[in-house]
């Protein structure tokens, strides 16, 4: 059985930052952000999906996307993506982009395919 629930790593090749996302369908919602349907990655395409963690529990996936959003969890992809980044090209400075927390509730019901 498949666990449900995905914490993602998104790779801009347009300007070398990352976004950090979770979603129930990873399929539906890489299609979104390649689509221009995310606001926080609409004009930020090609993205390339770099990362990936799955969970049985939702709550769990919200505390990990939490943690990877934060200078520890940025710390923590830097030591495990090193190679990765490295090709890439990921900018020296790294940032996560996504929409703020206090715009959660908008965020959920723009991003589709999460439940």
């Amino acid at each position: 059985m498949p666990l449900p629930y995905c914490v993602y790593v998104l790779f801009s090749q347009k300007d070398h930052l990352l976004y950090v996302g979770y979603t129930s369908n990873l399929e539906k919602r890489l299609e979104y952000h390649q689509q221009g349907k995310t606001k926080s990655t609409a004009n930020r395409g090609p993205l390339i999906l770099i990362f990936c963690e799955f969970y049985l529990f939702k709550q769990d996936a919200l505390k990990r996307e939490s943690y990877f959003k934060k200078t520890a969890g940025k710390k923590a992809l830097r030591l495990m993506l090193a190679s990765t980044f490295r090709q890439l090209r990921y900018k020296e400075n790294p940032a996560i982009v996504s929409l703020p927390k206090e715009n959660s509730g908008s965020e959920r019901s723009e991003r589709g395919p999460n439940e």
